[in-house]
């Protein structure tokens, strides 16, 4: 099995290297020992692979399909070896990580760094940015979402869950009530977060069924910390993650609102594209982030 390996790959690195001379020098092999797997690898499939010349190598028809299929092959087993060795090393290198900028700031920014503290041969790229990153394009190796996953190049490792609540400053409580049924919220001011599907209608749970209210108010705003913000204003009723909120309920500045009534939100996703062998770095990240989560649960 060796020898056949070794006679593959000579016909795929003589043909990389556009001949016997070059892929000698660059593999650090004698010209006449490439010239030999290469032959006798044509003898045991009894064809011809290459058309050679004094001034040029090409393939034939065979040998074009043949190295097609072989330096996929080579590739794949040169990419499993890399893996294996990755998984037992220590991390290394550069990690590319993408997030949402108010959850990249306030949660997850600790998680990371502490998994940086942990690997110093590890370097990181943090990009905290609101918009839908390609993580093929822009070479990001990993990328933490706030959302269902829609999109199947890539694959997901669930980290938790991230509740949504609605709050209130208390003093707009005093003024227009405590809603005690979700339909109550009809006609109150409501600020409408328009990064949420569905802003205009807010979805609850009441007894055994799922229902939808619209809502509207003097507010629409495109972040979760604006839309805080306008509750402690005393703008309105705001749905807002309980990660960003949970804090103020404990200074008095908000008080939740039908928190028994609040569907089931999006789940903390980490994201990385759709790869044979994932980098051992990476996955050290990604579960270190699924500890962390299991021990810093999200609010």
């Amino acid at each position: 099995m060796t020898q056949d390996l070794a006679r593959i790959r000579a016909f795929v690195q003589v043909f990389d290297a556009g001949g016997f001379s070059s892929a000698a020098r660059l593999h650090g092999r004698s010209k006449a020992l490439l010239s030999k797997y290469v032959t006798d690898l044509e003898d045991y499939l009894g064809v011809r692979l290459m058309n050679r010349t004094t001034r040029k190598l090409s393939l034939t028809e065979a040998g074009e399909a043949y190295y097609r299929e072989a330096s996929q092959l080579l590739q794949q087993l040169d990419d499993l070896d890399a893996t294996i060795s990755d998984q037992t090393a220590e991390p290394r290198g550069m990690i590319r990580i993408s997030g949402p900028r108010n959850f990249g700031e306030t949660t997850l920014a600790p998680a990371i760094f502490d998994f940086l503290g942990k690997h110093p041969m590890v370097s990181l790229d943090y990009r905290l940015e609101d918009r839908f990153v390609d993580l093929v394009e822009e070479s990001i190796d990993v990328a933490i979402r706030i959302s269902t996953m829609s999109d199947s190049s890539l694959i997901a490792r669930k980290l938790g869950d991230i509740r949504h609540v609605i709050y209130a400053a208390p003093a707009l409580v005093l003024r227009v009530g405590l809603p005690e049924r979700p339909d109550d919220l009809r006609g109150k001011p409501c600020i409408l977060d328009t990064n949420m599907p569905a802003h205009t209608s807010w979805r609850f749970i009441e007894g055994a069924q799922t229902i939808s209210v619209h809502v509207g108010g003097p507010a629409r705003v495109n972040s979760p910390v604006a839309s805080m913000q306008a509750a402690i204003a005393g703008l309105g009723f705001a749905m807002i993650p309980a990660y960003l909120a949970e804090p103020l309920v404990a200074e008095g500045k908000l008080v939740r609102v039908l928190n028994d009534c609040m569907t089931n939100g999006p789940s903390l996703m980490a994201v990385y594209p759709h790869r044979r062998h994932l980098a051992g770095k990476v996955r050290a990240l990604i579960d270190h982030l699924v500890d962390w989560f299991e021990i810093h649960p999200v609010i």
